[in-house]
This record gives structure tokens, C-alpha cells and sequence, in this order.
């Protein structure tokens, strides 16, 4: 425990049980004031320059800290243009920080997140909280933050001289390409993609941590859901690997860019999935034809416009209403043109959890050539594709395919391109959607921003 500041858990659950109806937080931060964290033990990166806690009242504390910035505890999207990104805002001891959620190096989409701080508050004194900007390597220095809603909150450096390094912006971006990258500009071979490096530190570089933040929700969950939905790391060609949001919405699944590029940014749908239409792969030798996979992918594409089609115009049958197949349900559909009967998959457990055989046609390109090598289905989908600076933005046939609980891809057909998927593992608190509706509005808010 820290002296001085919580002599004793019973303490702290005094102050947070005596206090008036308008100071509860969320139960979250009750369990976070409750215990008791000493900062010198889980904060001791910061050390060396800890304020001076033995003076301080755990009721200054809870004031002053825990409770005037409670709201900006959770996920949040900063408004970086095209780019977007992932902070997490959490309680580290007697500190909040926020913690920039960076994917692991290109083309490693296994790897582990990064993250880096890019602001902490605390009390330098009593009754007085106090922000630092982390931004740069020169250490903590003075920083603001403005909370203007519930759900957005900016901050502003207030010495962005210490973002500054001695040899200038060429120094600035070759240190930002080793920690972005993990390379050289010497390394990288392939023209466009250095201009499309370029381009992103000139734009991130502006900023100098002066950012909005506006909040985001991790999907909700079903039990009919095909997989847990939630944050992975995807491969984008040249761009690198990416964000993004899978959630499930009746019959379809959607995957939303946190985080962006010039093509298609933040906050756009970049795969949907009609989970309705599975997809049965030709065998191995014939799956290594693009041709064949694309008339099977094209086939079923042609039908759902169809009957799409039909129902608009109101002729023919509504579009069946079956369940979506689940995980367990991993069963190729007896025939790839017609919807997916996920009753009928359930009942040939004989097959029911087998891997099939999976390989990438000659021709598609990958980032990545460690994919897996069997998948459990298949389903037909749609990626959105566009020019730069999300110009004349299209829909285009793909095929999703589900490898495992924490792995998917998808081919888009009209790119030859293959993108990998990886579970984000980090556990993220405070980040959960009040309701399902909360959830669809928030995704209908980060998409506005960018279209």
C-alpha cells in the first residue's frame, strides 16, 4: 500500500461508499480505487520523476484525479485524418495514462501489439492534477487536456520544442520509420511504398500530439456468433498492417478500420461478409487456378444480386431467414450457390469441426506467406476498394475465410490480394457498449467522419 495516501482497503472503500450520489464513477473505477495499487511498484518506469505521495490525501486523490477525469477512461479513436489509431485510457497506480495501441511490424501479424504513452495525468500537488505530454523522447513535459463531451476529450502539447531531435526532421523520421516500420527507407525496396511512408509521418508528424479522441466501443457479443467478435491486425499491401473491428449483425459480419489509410480510412467498412452464403473451396490442385475460385466467388455474387434484386422489386421470396452457420458448424455447404444451412451443417457431425485444405491461388499476393494451411468455411463477402484520398470508393466480390477462433482472410478478387487477420489478445477495460444499439450508432459516428 502507499503510505500517506490508502492506509488500508477499508479506507478507500469508506470514501467511495460516503461519497454523494453525483461522485459514483462506473464500477470499474471503484475496483481501481479500491485497490489500493502502489504506483511506486507497477509505475516504476515513471521513477524518476514521482511526485512526492507521502503528503498527499487519498481524498485529493480521488477528487482531483480519479473522479474529474473518470470519463475519459476506456477505448478512443483520435482524429488523424485517414489514419485513426486505438488509445487506451487506463488507471496505472495513482496515474492515468493513455496508451497508444500500435500494430506489430509489417508484415508479422502474429506479433504482439505495440503500444507507447502519449499523455499521463497525476498530482504533482495537492488539489491540483497535473497533465504531461509523452509524446517525443525527451521525456515527460507539460501537457492540457479539454474534456468537451462525455464522449470526446482533445489534448494539447504545451512544449512541442521537446518533440524536436538535434538533427532535424530527417533525424525525426528516420527514429519514427525504425519504431513505426522496424526498417530503414533502405530496406524498403518498393517505390510507392516509401512515398506512401512518407506521406504518413509528414501528415501524424503535424500534429504534435495535438489530437480529438472520440470514444469507441468493442463490439457485443452473441452466442450465435460465428467467432468472438473483437479487434485484429489485418495486411494491407503496401500500406501495412491495419486495425480493425469485426462485429456480427444478424446474417452479416462487417469489419470497420480503426485505424486507416489515403485509399480507405478510419472508420470506413472494409470486408463485409454475407454469412448466409457459404462457399465451397474446388480441391487443392484446382483451388491453385484463380480462375476457378473466382466463377465459384462470381457465381454466388451474381445470385445474391439477384435475389436482392427480386426482393426490392417485390417479387420472388423474401431471402431465407436461416440462422448463420457457427464455428462448430464447419461443414462445406453441399452446394456453394445456394445460402448456408447452418441446422443442416449441424447435423453431419460426423465432418463437423474438420479443416479443409487451403491454399492461395497462383497470382494472389500476400504479405504475408505464413497463412494457415487448412480453413473450417468459407463465406461470400464484399471489400471496398478505392482510389486515393477514398475516391470513387466500390464494393467488390471477395471470399472470407475462416481459419481458427483467432485467425481469418479474405481474397479480393478484383485485386488479386489476400489479407491476413489476427486477434488483437490485449484485454481492454472499460471499453464494453452499453448496448447494442450504443454500438451501431458509435460505428455509424466514426464512419461519418471520413465519408
Amino acid at each position: 500500500m502507499c503510505a500517506g495516501v490508502c492506509t488500508s482497503r477499508r479506507e478507500w472503500r469508506h470514501v467511495v461508499q460516503h461519497r454523494s450520489e453525483e461522485e459514483v464513477p462506473s464500477p470499474a473505477l471503484s475496483c481501481c480505487v479500491c485497490s489500493g495499487v502502489n504506483p511506486r511498484v507497477k509505475s516504476g518506469r515513471f521513477m524518476r520523476i514521482l511526485p512526492d505521495y507521502e503528503h498527499m490525501e487519498y481524498r485529493d486523490v480521488y477528487t482531483c484525479l480519479l473522479h474529474r477525469y473518470r470519463h475519459i477512461l476506456g477505448l478512443w479513436q483520435p482524429d488523424i485524418g485517414p489514419y485513426g489509431g486505438l488509445l487506451n485510457v487506463v488507471v496505472d497506480g495513482l496515474f492515468i495514462i493513455g496508451w497508444m495501441y500500435l500494430p506489430p511490424h509489417d508484415p508479422h501479424v502474429d506479433d504482439p501489439m505495440r503500444f507507447k504513452p502519449l499523455f499521463r495525468i497525476h498530482l504533482m500537488e495537492r488539489k491540483s492534477a497535473t497533465v504531461e505530454c509523452m509524446y517525443g523522447h525527451k521525456g515527460p513535459h507539460n501537457g492540457h487536456i479539454q474534456i468537451v463531451k462525455k464522449d470526446e476529450f482533445s489534448t494539447k502539447c504545451n512544449q512541442t520544442d521537446h518533440h524536436r531531435m538535434s538533427g532535424g526532421r530527417q533525424e525525426e523520421f528516420r527514429t519514427w520509420l525504425r519504431e513505426e516500420w522496424g526498417r530503414t527507407l533502405e530496406d524498403i525496396f518498393h517505390e510507392h511504398m516509401q512515398e506512401l511512408i512518407l506521406m504518413k509521418f509528414i501528415y501524424t508528424s503535424q500534429y504534435d500530439n495535438c489530437l480529438t479522441y472520440r470514444r469507441i466501443y468493442l463490439p457485443p457479443s452473441r452466442p450465435d456468433d460465428l467467432i468472438k467478435p473483437g479487434l485484429f491486425k489485418g495486411t494491407y499491401g503496401s500500406h501495412g498492417l491495419e486495425i480493425v473491428m469485426l462485429s456480427f449483425h444478424g446474417h452479416h459480419a462487417r469489419g470497420t478500420k480503426i485505424t486507416g489509410d489515403p485509399n480507405i480510412p478510419a472508420g470506413q467498412q472494409t470486408v463485409e461478409i454475407d454469412l448466409r452464403y457459404r462457399i465451397q473451396l474446388p480441391d487443392v490442385e484446382n483451388l491453385r487456378n484463380f480462375n476457378e475460385l473466382s466463377r465459384i466467388v462470381l457465381e454466388v455474387g451474381e445470385q445474391v444480386r439477384q435475389e436482392q434484386q427480386q426482393q426490392e422489386a417485390g417479387e420472388g421470396p423474401a431471402l431465407p431467414q436461416e440462422r448463420p452457420a457457427r464455428e462448430a458448424d464447419a461443414v462445406p455447404a453441399a452446394d456453394s450457390g445456394k445460402p448456408a444451412d447452418g441446422e443442416a451443417a449441424a447435423e453431419q457431425p460426423a465432418q463437423s469441426g474438420k479443416g479443409q485444405p487451403f491454399v492461395l491461388p497462383m497470382g494472389v499476393s500476400s504479405r504475408n506467406e505464413d497463412y494457415p494451411r487448412t480453413c473450417r468455411m468459407c463465406f461470400y463477402g464484399t471489400g471496398l476498394i478505392a482510389g486515393h484520398g477514398f475516391t470513387s470508393p466500390e464494393h467488390t466480390p471477395g471470399i472470407f475465410i475462416l481459419f481458427d477462433e483467432d485467425r481469418f482472410g479474405f481474397i479480393w478478387l478484383e485485386l488479386k490480394s489476400f489479407s491476413l487477420y489476427s486477434r488483437v489478445q490485449a484485454t481492454f477495460r472499460n471499453a464494453d457498449a452499453p448496448s447494442p444499439q450504443a454500438f451501431d450508432e458509435m460505428l455509424k459516428n466514426i464512419q461519418s467522419l471520413t465519408s
